[in-house]
């Protein structure tokens, strides 16, 4: 049964009016007060607010008034993002979990330590009935963000101690949501899929055998998966675990935890951030982008004709007309991202298992094609584009058919590793402080208007 409530278009057409005029500032006061638009230097580099322990992301070197590109690097626990990757597939193991471990402990974990931890992340992976039942089956939504969100929140209420802020608490909370995600994912997108779609109900209970990749591409495949489309679903988690504590919805989750909240509503405070379409949702822009130009460009492989093309989307004349060729740019990467970088490599792979040559090719011509086209648009002003990772994930999860009403909650599930780390870090910090910023009011006062002289 669907609600719904009364609509007055005429009071919302008042009440948007005086909201617009109400709500407009001037930009040359964010000038003048010297504000950080977006916590955002002159120069578009993060304001430093924060210190961490556990991950940091290397575009650029700020010198005394320049800033100078370079190669993009991710440190996870102050190890490089690409040794994680290669010792991995070096050793042909899976290395997300291991990924998990370094991020919560600040340690890489030896044999048998990492061997407990995968048990004990599996054993967790179910999700009670009542919350299968209740928050996701019955109630199921079309979107699965929202989705993931609501169970979230609603396993707050099984949890006895969903209040504690003990570390040993925290680490049982985190533990278990990070177990569960995958789960709770795969049962909201079956449901939505069985209750909007009319499609068979399909409940694939969670393996305690598998990895968490191969386990999560198991309850959406079943058996009908490769060995290299687990391998790319893992390396897809491993770059997407963390990020530094500034983007936004990790930010957001030291924010909520500042303030003492719980486990449960600082993860939704989270999902509620990733699920942007500047943030989480990213890898689907550039995805469709593609795809457009798919149907437009007739020689992907015509430097001329797809540079035409490119320009024509800077120009704001075609695709969406926002003027961004989406995949490209960063907030701190200039030279490369290297998340990017590791992932066009294995996608090269995926590309010739599930013959895609030619898309991928057109991927990797307008990576090249991009940045140029870009630079003679804006002249001198324009700022170093690379490649970032949502340019190439999105190629990815469509080869191995990953449905795309699931782009977004993945970055979730690879995510909340960095998430509930960050929420620890903020949580322990000996000197505790809520997060408060301030703002400057800039209206003004008004005397008050009795009723009956307005």
């Amino acid at each position: 049964m669907t609600v719904s409530t009364p609509v007055n278009a005429e009071i919302i057409s008042h009440i948007l009016t005086a909201i617009k005029s109400s709500s407009h500032i001037e930009p040359a006061l964010f000038t003048k007060f010297n504000v950080k638009r977006g916590l955002r230097n002159s120069d578009h580099s993060g304001v430093l607010v924060g210190l961490t322990n556990i991950g940091e992301v290397i575009g650029y070197i700020k010198n005394d008034k320049t800033i100078e590109p370079v190669e993009g690097q991710l440190l996870y626990r102050g190890i490089d993002i690409k040794d994680l990757v290669q010792g991995s597939q070096k050793n042909q193991r899976h290395g997300f979990d291991e990924v998990i471990f370094l991020l919560l402990t600040g340690q890489l974990p030896a044999g048998g330590e990492l061997n407990a931890f995968e048990n004990y992340i599996a054993a967790n992976r179910e999700i009670p009935a009542d919350i299968v039942n209740n928050f996701i089956l019955s109630l199921s939504g079309r979107d699965i963000m929202n989705m993931l969100s609501r169970t979230i929140l609603g396993l707050y209420t099984l949890d006895n101690d969903a209040d504690d802020l003990s570390q040993q608490n925290q680490i049982r909370q985190s533990l278990e949501l990070i177990a569960k995600f995958p789960t709770i994912i795969a049962y909201a997108y079956f449901g939505m899929r069985h209750k909007y779609y009319h499609e068979s109900l399909i409940i694939r209970h969670p393996r305690y055998d598998l990895s968490s990749a191969e386990n999560f591409i198991y309850m959406l495949k079943g058996e009908d998966y490769t060995p290299l489309e687990a391998e790319l679903l893992d390396l897809a988690l491993i770059l997407h675990a963390e990020h530094g504590g500034g983007n936004n919805s990790t930010f957001t989750i030291r924010v909520t935890s500042s303030s003492g909240t719980d486990t449960y509503s600082a993860v939704a405070a989270a999902l509620a951030a990733l699920k942007g379409s500047l943030h989480g949702g990213a890898n689907l822009k550039a995805l469709d982008m593609v795809e457009h130009i798919k149907k437009q460009v007739k020689d992907w492989d015509n430097d001329t004709e797809l540079s035409d093309y490119l320009l024509k989307i800077l120009q704001k004349q075609v695709y969406d007309k926002s003027g961004k060729i989406y995949g490209l740019g960063h907030a701190i990467y200039t030279k490369s991202d290297p998340r990017a970088v590791l992932l066009k490599e294995r996608a090269s792979q995926l590309a010739q298992e599930k013959g895609l040559e030619a898309e991928f090719r057109l991927y990797k011509n307008i990576e090249r094609l991009g940045p140029q086209v870009f630079a003679e648009f804006k002249g001198i002003k324009a700022k170093t584009l690379c490649a970032n990772v949502d340019f190439y994930s999105g190629f990815v999860y469509t080869a191995i058919q990953i449905p795309r009403e699931i782009y977004t909650p993945l970055f979730a599930m690879a995510r909340i590793a960095g998430w509930c780390a960050h929420r620890m870090e903020e949580l322990n910090f000996e000197a505790k402080r809520i997060i408060r910023p301030a703002y400057k009011n800039i209206f003004g006062h008004k005397n008050y208007v009795p009723i009956e002289q307005r």
